[in-house]
């Protein structure tokens, strides 16, 4: 199918907006053992927390978000070890598993901001697009899968994303590490979206056409006999 794209904007950031909820602070203060969360307003909890975090040895409290976020994605010595590792690279992009890198950015940018910088600091990107199809009696619910093989159209060759996943981005081959790669995709209206991901798969730098259109192949479930 063919789409009409527009990426209108791409913007860095290094922290996402909502990430953390109320109730993750309030647990994650008791797992940090301050005991009086619960009574906190909640425009407090954050500076509460960064104070009860820096209480400990930054590799313990990497160990305790890491548990708390991805405790039952990791075992002990996998917390362990990248509870060490978190301080020396940015491991939301190198981790080999891609659908952890969105938790584990969360995690190291809040570690990041609570040790001041003794983290990498690891950055994100909100991408402003639109896509239709070309032909307006086509109608099809837009996934992250068609996001990426139509957006990378407009990337530069060096594109990460292009040179790891050519294959999948020019043919029907399935894309199962798009979910992984776009952490959130959000329609904003009929042909209007927002989503984010790691700068690591794509930075401003990379979009080297804004407007264009995009031929997408996606596989097709053959009916059963």
């Amino acid at each position: 199918m063919i789409y009409s794209v527009k990426i209108k904007n791409i913007t860095i950031i290094d922290e996402i907006e909502g990430a953390w909820s109320k109730n993750d602070y309030i647990q994650l203060l008791e797992i940090f053992e301050f005991s009086d969360a619960q009574n906190l307003k909640e425009t407090e909890l954050i500076d509460y927390l960064f104070m009860a975090i820096t209480d400990f040895e930054p590799h313990e409290a990497a160990a305790y978000l890491l548990k708390y976020k991805l405790g039952e994605y990791l075992n002990e010595g996998q917390i362990d070890s990248l509870s060490h590792e978190m301080l020396l690279d940015k491991v939301s992009e190198e981790y080999p598993v891609i659908e952890l890198h969105h938790d584990l950015f969360n995690i190291n940018q809040l570690l990041y901001k609570a040790y001041n910088g003794t983290f990498p600091n690891a950055k994100a990107c909100i991408i402003d697009f639109d896509i239709s199809p070309k032909s307006k009696n086509e109608s099809v619910e837009i996934t992250k899968e068609i996001v990426l093989k139509a957006i990378s159209k407009g990337l530069s060759e060096s594109c990460l994303i292009k040179r790891l996943f050519n294959d999948q981005l020019k043919s029907e081959t399935p894309f199962e590490e798009a979910e992984g790669i776009l952490w959130k995709l959000t329609p904003q209206n009929d042909s209007s979206y927002k989503a984010i991901t790691s700068e690591y798969w794509l930075g401003k730098e990379e979009v080297i056409n804004g407007e264009f259109e995009a031929e997408v192949l996606i596989a097709t479930e053959e009916d059963p006999e």
